[in-house]
């Protein structure tokens, strides 16, 4: 991971200066992002967890997700998104939580084009979700995303 802003080392010092323990929900990232996360020494200090909620049935059965919504909608959805982080966050009990949801491809998936990822980000504030699009291999977007989902939780530790 070259740009800083997708350190994970940056995020945990953020989450252990700011008193903030996090937790992930992923579904394209398999898991990368906590993996990423707990490669840092240090990690245990503020990492409560990840959740890899590859299929719906575990997007609604762990974290909640509106049934109704992944039926309308798919997973590759703000909504969508933003709903796993809030049940990532609940269910660890962690201040903030991050969520990976889209496509990698190699063909489009719920009526959305490969490259399409959502980025969910819970607090006790609220949850918001943040569309990306990015390209290359499976492997690539897989990576980007995951980079993406460090960048945005780095972000919101530094302004929530």
């Amino acid at each position: 991971m070259c740009e800083p802003e997708a350190d994970p080392a940056r995020v945990i010092a953020a989450a252990v200066e700011r008193g903030r323990t996090l937790a992930t929900a992923e579904s394209l990232t398999g898991g990368a992002v906590c993996a990423a996360l707990v490669d840092v020494p240090g990690a245990s200090a503020v990492l409560r967890g990840g959740v890899v909620s590859y299929h719906h049935d575990v997007k609604v059965g762990l974290l909640g997700v509106d049934p109704a919504r992944l039926a309308a909608h798919g997973a590759v959805d703000p909504e969508v998104a933003a709903q796993m982080a809030v049940g990532a966050r609940v269910a660890t009990g962690a201040d903030v939580a991050v969520a990976t949801t889209g496509v990698a491809g190699p063909e489009p998936h719920d009526g959305q084009p490969v490259g399409t990822v959502w980025i969910g980000i819970a607090t006790a504030a609220g949850a918001t979700a943040t569309r990306h699009r990015f390209t290359g291999s499976r492997a690539e977007i897989r990576a980007s995303a995951r980079d993406a989902a460090l960048a945005v939780l780095l972000e919101s530790l530094r302004t929530r």
